[in-house]
């Protein structure tokens, strides 16, 4: 075992005497500042759980030990990844007395290259090749991503200048040396990008780093992890070729060297990203050397349900910000540039502004964030808090008041994957809906996870499917799922209220609202009210507007039971039913839910009210914070067949108009409560579901 594991293992088995410890070791477990990349953890718990640091440096020397190497090559490499961190470490003071002399902490090869430097004293030809090892390490990696460009692993090259190694020797400490750090994040990376390493090492050795990668290509290695989820890089780079210049891009990022900038931005669009760039270039002189992207980063990820995401709140107000900044705004005058940005500009909301900080230490480096007001933070902080209770609506809309958003352009922020995923499960139930498709263009509204569209493909080859979302977040997923999975359908960002103005009245076919009525019904405010039938009228209206003559609206949604006066006796079988049903009548919004207790665990409940309740009991302690915001039955089948025929007038022909109980609502409910009459037999619980198919 490698002496430098050895000591790991002492210290995690509880040898933390300082006066035995190497100077490496020391800085690295001694760290009171937590810093790492984020793509590199799962959790920001590990953070306050472990030394993230220390764990990857012993990873990378635990690849070391288990390779083939002679023993000087192995004993040079195990030094270079010792010190490869150790400008990650260090108690709070170590920190400031370091920035005092000059070293570069925020740089973290070069920061630990001159502490390793520091500690040596003077060079020897073995700590000259080390100190260079640990400068240009992880840099082809780097260079990989985009982020570094050639001309930063020149040192490497003057190290065969100088005859401290050889061609071969170099190349032969090279291909280890990246294995250790590449395979210490993931193998399975490190398997994915072997190939371009051994390429860009063969270029090091053979002194070719001359020529810089164009314009596009280091844009699209930025955009790697990006592209791997589904963007397609060629078509909004087209975009960008039509809106603005890319050679003054092109200088400002020649010989510039950007950190963290994939873990701040990856969730950005090309387009916002490219518009953060340029905001950097004004004003900028020609000595900076390093653009940071470390503070963004930091504030843009945040712990949910032990999964780190990234903080969509933020990233929302971000990108109205970049939004409302147009091309021409960003191809001004330097200073003019500077000017438009000052506090008393007009630019931007008080709440939010960009923020390029330098430290007089560090001349030839720049940081870049985001910087939010104090009361835009602890909103933010609020609605993360918020984000398991009813408060959480009430949160979102402080929040979108604030930086001047509409509610219904942004739903269900914080579990957006697992309600996309869920969406994806009804397949079976939505499949119903094929047979009543008619012509070749249909629009799918509220698209969800897209499996309508992928049925609609799949099994209606002749038809051209289209979802219509109101949400970023669900068509962000659905281009990024289009371009994965190679799907010929198309998604646009609308409203479903005014459809005519996304596609030309009279030229859609079949329109569907696949449980989404009640969404609209329940979120969208019209009139200033929600809870509004006419919610419901108007994106009916706006559906048979944009219809063909024949074309047909399908609808699958909620339905309430009729008589409506009948009631029903609920008997819960678990314990804390009871309570749940108290808090569900007390924050439900949709109407006043009913119900009278008649013994312990017993009520007598109006059948709709007792359904409205069992919908989100079902559903589980996950789902109450959203499912409580929605009514999922407002109409009777009568009241929605004579609702749609006022709506949409002698035009309308309803061809089907059907109702059933959705598969799964028994199952589910079976070891939770007994339904039975007000005569105590257990009766079946009455359908929740219609479907209804309207003909122009």
């Amino acid at each position: 075992m490698l002496s430098s594991l050895e000591l790991i293992k002492r210290y995690r088995a509880g040898e933390t005497n300082a006066a035995d410890q190497p100077k490496w070791l020391t800085y690295i477990v001694s760290a009171e500042e937590r810093i790492v990349n984020f793509e590199r953890i799962q959790s920001i718990q590990e953070l306050a759980q472990a030394n993230p640091v220390l764990d990857y440096v012993e990873r990378t020397l635990q690849i070391l030990d288990g390779l083939a190497l002679s023993f000087w090559k192995k004993d040079l490499l195990e030094e270079v990844l010792s010190w490869s961190e150790v400008a990650k470490g260090g108690t709070s003071r170590d920190r400031f007395m370091w920035q005092e002399a000059g070293i570069h902490l925020y740089v973290h090869n070069l920061g630990s290259a001159q502490l390793y430097k520091l500690d040596k004293g003077n060079p020897s030809e073995k700590s000259t090749v080390i100190h260079t090892l640990i400068y240009t390490h992880g840099l082809i990696g780097q260079t990989i991503r985009g982020e570094v460009p050639l001309k930063e692993h020149t040192p490497l090259i003057r190290l065969m200048m100088d005859n401290l190694l050889s061609a071969d020797e170099l190349r032969d400490l090279l291909l280890p040396l990246n294995q250790c750090i590449i395979a210490g994040v993931s193998e399975e990376l490190w398997q994915s990008v072997r190939n371009e390493v051994e390429t860009m090492i063969e270029q090091i050795v053979s002194d070719s780093l001359e020529k810089e990668p164009a314009i596009k290509d280091r844009l699209a290695r930025l955009r790697g992890n990006t592209i791997q989820k589904g963007e397609n890089f060629d078509a909004e780079y087209g975009k960008l070729l039509n809106e603005v210049p890319l050679d003054a891009l092109t200088a400002f990022l020649d010989g510039r060297t950007l950190w963290f900038v994939e873990a701040a931005l990856q969730e950005f669009s090309l387009e916002q990203l490219v518009k953060v760039f340029l905001i950097i270039q004004g004003g900028q002189e020609d000595s900076i050397q390093h653009i940071s992207f470390e503070p963004l980063m930091n504030t843009m990820y945040y712990d949910y349900k032990g999964s780190k995401k990234v903080n969509v709140y933020k990233k929302r107000m971000i990108e109205k910000y970049l939004g409302e900044l147009s091309w021409k705004d960003l191809m001004r005058d330097p200073l003019e540039l500077s000017q438009k940005f000052k506090p008393d500009g007009k630019w931007g909301n008080a709440h939010l502004k960009h923020l390029i900080d330098r430290k007089l230490q560090l001349p030839d480096t720049i940081f870049f964030t985001f910087q939010f007001s104090p009361a835009a933070e602890k909103l933010i902080d609020f609605c993360v808090e918020a984000e398991k209770s009813p408060l959480y609506e009430k949160a979102v809309l402080l929040l979108f008041d604030l930086f001047e958003l509409r509610r219904d352009a942004y739903d269900r922020f914080h579990n957006e994957e697992e309600y996309l995923a869920t969406m994806n499960q009804t397949a079976d139930y939505k499949k119903l809906m094929l047979d009543y498709v008619v012509g070749k263009r249909v629009v799918d509204i509220g698209p969800g996870g897209g499996v309508m569209l992928d049925l609609i493909e799949q099994y209606l080859p002749d038809k051209h499917p289209i979802g219509i979302d109101i949400s970023s977040n669900v068509i962000e997923a659905l281009e990024r799922k289009k371009q994965l999975e190679g799907h010929r359908w198309d998604v646009m960002k609308g409203d479903a209220l005014n459809l005519k103005q996304y596609v030309e009245p009279g030229s859609i076919d079949t329109v569907i609202f696949s449980s989404i009525l009640h969404e609209l019904y329940s979120y969208i405010p019209f009139g200033g009210k929600k809870f509004n039938h006419a919610t419901v009228a108007a994106a009916l209206r706006s559906a048979f507007d944009v219809l063909a003559p024949g074309g047909r609206i399908v609808i699958r949604d909620g339905i309430m039971t009729e008589p409506a006066e009948q009631k029903r006796t609920i008997q819960f079988l678990q314990d804390g039913a009871m309570a749940w049903l108290q808090r569900y009548a007390k924050d439900f919004a949709g109407r006043t839910i009913q119900y009278e207790v008649v013994a312990k665990d017993e009520v007598i409940m109006p059948v709709n009210d007792a359904m409205e309740f069992l919908y989100t009991y079902t559903w589980g302690e996950e789902a109450y914070v959203h499912e409580v915001q929605e009514q999922f039955g407002y109409f009777t089948p009568s009241e929605f067949t004579a609702f749609i025929l006022d709506t949409l007038g002698n035009e309308a022909k309803i061809v089907e108009s059907k109702h059933f109980l959705q598969e799964g609502y028994t199952d589910a409910l079976a070891d939770k409560v007994r339904i039975m009459d007000q005569d105590g037999n257990v009766v079946p619980l009455p359908d929740s579901t219609c479907l209804i198919v309207i003909e122009k």
